[in-house]
């Protein structure tokens, strides 16, 4: 999916534009990635699933393989890769649409190009356990805008396709470039937000400040956009708890901020922090450096575990 033109607002929306996609997804009840289903591992195969989308299908070695293979389930966006590191965490279904459970400890992958041959070395992902289901991060280096297939071992040839876009057409903030300020909502000063957190049972410490105050604080941040309430069963809430569980340990070098993606519990309108990065999914983390420049940016799915390496590495 390529980048269209550009607007008054900056960088070029996708294809398809932004607020028609929020439009589109809110008339499910979802932005992109979370959704308000109890049953995360029911929706049918084609449909959005952790800010991605489902590929063709795709056999994987060491495990149990349904009837047919397995169906790779992108869990990452498409229109937000640029040329460099790109990060492509995807987990495996049945042929049913089901997440599964039980799959390899480890999983081998080859990248290919739009004419199907193979770039680079093998690459390999750990399987790592999250919510609703265990996923793969995969990584390589691509150089070159373009659309690329990721072809599981023991899979079809068409494997998961996928893209990389002219970083000038991508509109959501990218490793290198600054982090936007924003008065995000706090405690203090909710802005109009109400619930300014929507964690159960309680809201999450990390709107004491807003993230203009953090990023000129000399420290680094972790900037996270999601909204628990609305995908307890997906990613959100499961990130926000991640984020929860380390960020004492990362106090002395991290300021961590989180920001809703509606205005109130009824999910329906969106927040400016949405608007301010352009967001057509979430969650997204945004970790930067002590001068306020994008390091990483991990999109979708991670856990405790990946944080912390994601974490370490802004730091060293």
């Amino acid at each position: 999916m390529n980048a269209a033109d550009t607007n008054d607002r900056g960088p070029a929306t996708p294809a398809w534009t932004r607020r028609g996609f929020i439009a589109t997804v809110l008339a499910t009840g979802a932005l992109a990635a979370c959704g308000k289903s109890d049953d995360a591992s029911s929706s049918p195969a084609g449909s959005v699933d952790a800010a991605g989308t489902t590929a063709g299908s795709a056999a994987a070695g060491g495990g149990s393989t349904p009837t047919g293979g397995y169906t790779i389930v992108q869990r990452f966006p498409q229109a937000v890769q640029v040329p460099g590191p790109v990060r492509l965490p995807v987990s495996l279904s049945d042929g049913d649409g089901a997440l599964l459970q039980e799959v390899p400890a480890t999983l081998g992958a080859q990248v290919l190009d739009e004419q199907g041959a193979a770039l680079g070395d093998r690459i390999e992902a750990v399987r790592r356990d999250a919510v609703p289901a265990p996923y793969y991060d995969f990584h390589t280096t691509l150089e070159t805008p373009g659309f690329y297939s990721l072809q599981v071992e023991g899979g079809s040839a068409e494997g998961a396709s996928f893209d990389v876009a002219d970083p000038s057409k991508v509109v959501v903030p990218i490793p290198g470039q600054p982090l936007p300020p924003l008065d995000t909502p706090t405690v203090a000063a909710p802005a109009g937000v109400d619930p300014i957190c929507t964690r159960e049972p309680e809201a999450c410490p990390f709107h004491d400040i807003t993230l203009t105050e953090a990023l000129a604080s000399g420290k680094q941040v972790a900037y996270y956009v999601g909204t628990p309430a609305f995908c307890t069963t997906g990613v959100c809430a499961p990130g926000l708890e991640s984020l929860i569980e380390v960020h004492d340990d990362y106090a002395d070098t991290h300021v961590f901020v989180h920001a809703e993606v509606y205005t109130d519990d009824t999910g329906t309108t969106l927040t400016p922090a949405v608007d301010a990065l352009h967001l057509f999914y979430e969650p997204v983390l945004f970790v930067t450096d002590t001068d306020g420049v994008i390091l990483e940016r991990i999109d979708a799915v991670f856990n405790t575990a990946e944080l912390v390496e994601v974490l370490d590495r802004s730091r060293a």
